[in-house]
């Protein structure tokens, strides 16, 4: 069976450790990388100590909600997305998430499709267009983007919760036309969540639409394991390496190539 391609979700809230976390993403198995523009407006902050019950100190870092976030004119977005694309070696997903979505970006929309237009103009390699945008806007973007030869990811991001996988493989369905990748990514706030976005899968296997499912919280990590077997094109993972990482629907890439090869993917 075909093996999905592999894209690592970069982390980092500035380009200089965006550069290097790409670097060693490839190096672990990515087979690309997503750089998440509107992460570079966060600030991370200090971890916080606090008390167990047990009377041992821990440090936990604060959810990223909490986290600062910088005005939208504190980058020059054509400049950094200069620097970034002259800095990382990999192929790149280039994404600016609004917060309807599950983002950061702190601008307008207007703002945020420029960054998006300039990053098309710059011959980044693929581009990240979500289906919330208004749909001329969307129409307008994917002819220049085709035009540059830049490949598309055309995305939802439903932060509440799950539909059902009906729902879910007729969105992949009736977009495929549209980008080289239809994404759908949801919130599991159950394990039958989870089951529809496995459902959906299975639903879309063999009808030649490349696509990526997949969703958040505890059991979100299924589609991804099982992604060589489910017909999945594309699997995100991360180079995050924190205790019960599972519990976020996470994977490690260096442990997804492991499940894979210990599943005989």
């Amino acid at each position: 069976m075909p093996e999905p391609t592999i894209c690592v979700a970069l982390d980092s809230t500035n380009v200089d450790d965006m550069v290097d976390e790409a670097a060693r993403a490839s190096t672990a198995g990515a087979d690309l990388v997503e750089v998440r523009f509107d992460r570079l407006y966060l600030t991370k902050p200090e971890p916080v100590v606090i008390e167990q019950e047990d009377g041992e100190s821990k440090s936990v870092m604060p959810p990223e909600a909490e986290w600062p976030i910088s005005d939208a004119s504190s980058i020059d977005a054509e400049q950094t997305i200069q620097k970034l694309k002259d800095s990382i070696a990999v192929p790149v997903i280039f994404t600016v998430r609004p917060p309807r979505e599950g983002g950061f970006f702190p601008g307008t929309e207007e703002e945020r499709l420029t960054i998006l237009q300039q990053a098309i103009d710059s011959g980044v390699s693929w581009i990240d267009i979500e289906s919330s945008i208004e749909e001329k806007t969307v129409e307008e973007l994917m002819a220049v983007a085709k035009k540059k030869g830049c490949k598309i990811v055309y995305s939802s991001h439903d932060i509440n919760g799950t539909p059902n996988s009906e729902d879910i493989a007729s969105f992949v369905r009736d977009n495929g036309d549209k980008a080289d990748l239809v994404k759908f990514c949801s919130t599991a706030h159950s394990h039958l969540d989870a089951l529809q976005i496995v459902d959906a899968a299975i639903e879309l296997k063999g009808e030649g639409v490349d696509y990526s499912v997949m969703a958040v919280n505890s059991g979100g990590d299924w589609a991804r394991i099982h992604a060589p077997i489910l017909g999945v094109s594309m699997v995100y993972a991360t180079m995050s390496m924190e205790h019960r990482i599972s519990d976020k629907g996470l994977i490690n890439v260096r442990d997804l190539r492991d499940a894979w090869t210990l599943l005989e993917y």
